[in-house]
């Protein structure tokens, strides 16, 4: 693993303090974290036996749906929470299709965005900002977000695997209003979030290692990720185990419960 990653413009940075997107990375496999980090995420693995197969899942689920918004004409991506932007995340994907697709990654963590601009050197069309997505007024006229994103066309805001590291009183249901009441007509909003309705244990000692590790997490059941998404038009099969929605091997005998979260896409316009 990586012990000597960028200065991000000189911010200073608490190595000694795990990252939500450096554990993710290290569940995916990848080489983009800190003793701090792996600290926290060994323990995962061996307390949550479903933790790694979860970040797998919910990987797929963003190819899925970056896929399915590639066929239906959009051009336009809007990585809300993207973390170390490593094998198998949006612009890979949409490079393969249409290079000349857009994709911003913001994130709050200094280090994973450095990381992503050193990783989007060679790819044109993607840039990597520092934000807090609470913020939203700060993110949508973020000069870059700005320059990059044509407002006057549809586009896709993506929130995967990061409202849950909102708390209640942040009011995750308000802040997704706030974007998506500033999205063009035909855009579309993808989530994925973590549950604890199919393995409450599971999910508690994952939460209790976060949380320890000085970050926080909330678990919403499913009417509460459904309810992020009133005011618009779910796509079938509307709001499902991130595994189950539109699998691509109908033949998959996995328990769909193990991805431990819910995933669904919404558009703003009427998909009949």
């Amino acid at each position: 693993m990586n012990e000597h990653l960028p200065d991000p413009d000189g911010i200073a940075v608490n190595l000694d303090k795990p990252s939500a997107a450096r554990v993710y990375d290290y569940l995916l496999g990848g080489g983009h974290s800190f003793g701090a980090d792996r600290a926290l995420a060994a323990p995962l693995k061996d307390q949550v036996p479903h933790a790694t197969r979860a970040a797998q899942q919910n990987r797929a689920f963003l190819r899925r749906v970056v896929l399915h918004l590639l066929d239906h004409g959009i051009r336009q991506f809007l990585d809300l929470g993207s973390g170390i932007p490593t094998v198998g995340n949006i612009h890979d994907i949409v490079a393969q299709r249409d290079p000349r697709c857009i994709v911003v990654h913001v994130d709050t963590d200094p280090v994973a965005v450095a990381h992503s601009q050193i990783m989007l050197q060679q790819s044109p069309n993607a840039a990597a900002v520092q934000a807090d997505l609470r913020n939203v007024d700060t993110v949508m006229t973020h000069s870059t977000v700005r320059a990059r994103i044509d407002f006057a066309q549809p586009m896709a805001v993506l929130m995967c695997a990061v409202l849950h590291f909102l708390d209640d009183d942040d009011d995750p249901a308000r802040i997704v209003r706030r974007y998506v009441d500033r999205l063009p007509a035909g855009s579309y909003l993808a989530i994925t979030h973590l549950t604890a309705d199919d393995h409450p244990h599971d999910v508690a000692a994952a939460i209790d290692l976060y949380r320890n590790g000085g970050i926080a997490v909330t678990a919403r059941t499913k009417t509460e990720v459904t309810a992020l998404f009133t005011g618009m038009n779910l796509i079938e099969p509307g709001v499902v185990h991130a595994s189950q929605w539109r699998p691509e091997y109908h033949d998959d005998l996995e328990d769909p419960t193990h991805c431990l979260s819910y995933a669904g896409l919404a558009t703003t316009t009427d998909p009949s």
